[in-house]
Formats: structure tokens, sequence, C-alpha cells
């Protein structure tokens, strides 16, 4: 029966692993295209930057959840979770047209833009994880 349910291992173990690097190269390639150091900004305890960057990462695992439930193939889930991420960088942009100083704001301590911004890239994910659906 113990090796019954153990007989799915290997396949979470590469979709897990596949979400993790996809996370981390989220992580490098959204804190580089941002205009403040969300990183060093939390290591100096300031919560918007910590709001904005971890609502911003729900946003994009939850296409990537999709896209692991949803995928025919591990390089499947790949290529949607590279399109989650894309969706998320576009977020970031467009947020900051009706908040150009958006970055000075998250790097002041300034909670609403952070909200803002965290809380359109979570709804942008939502919309994103529920398209990839076929």
């Amino acid at each position: 029966m113990i090796l019954q349910s153990l007989a799915g291992l290997p396949a979470f173990l590469v979709y897990f692993c596949t979400a993790l690097v996809a996370v981390l190269a989220y992580l490098f390639v959204y804190t580089r295209v941002t205009h403040h150091d969300e990183f060093q900004l939390i290591r100096d305890n300031v919560p918007s930057a910590a709001i904005a960057l971890g609502l911003s990462l729900l946003g994009f695992v939850l296409p990537v959840v999709s896209a692991i439930a949803h995928s025919a193939n591990v390089v499947d889930c790949l290529v949607w979770s590279a399109i989650a991420l894309i969706v998320q960088i576009v977020v970031y942009f467009v947020v900051r047209i009706p908040v150009p100083n958006l970055s000075a704001r998250i790097a002041a301590g300034e909670l609403a833009p952070a909200i803002w911004l965290g809380l359109a890239s979570l709804a942008a994910g939502a919309l994103n994880a529920a398209s990839m659906i076929y």
C-alpha cells in the first residue's frame, strides 16, 4: 500500500523542483526589473517592500500551480511559467502608470503603493491562472 502511494513521487519531485526553479527565476528577474531593491528593503525592515514582493510572488505562483495542474509535460509547464513571469512584469509597468513614483514610494515605506502593486499582481495572477485551462 505504501509503495502504491509513493508511485507518484518521481513526478511530484520533477514538478516541485521545476516550480522551485521557476520561483527562483521569477524572483531573480522581477527584482532586477523593479526600480527598488526589494531584498535590501526587506532586510532593512521596510514592510511595504515585503507586501509588494510577497503578493507579487503569489500572483506568479497561482499560474504556476495552474500550469502544473494542466500542462501536458514539464516543458509545457515551464513555457506557461515563463508567460506568467512576463505577465507579472507587464503588471509592474502598468501599475506604475497611475503612480509614476511607485518604486520610490515603496522604498520610502509607504503602504498604499505597495498594496496597490501587490493586489494588482495577485489579481493578474488569478486571471492568468484561470486562463490556462485548455
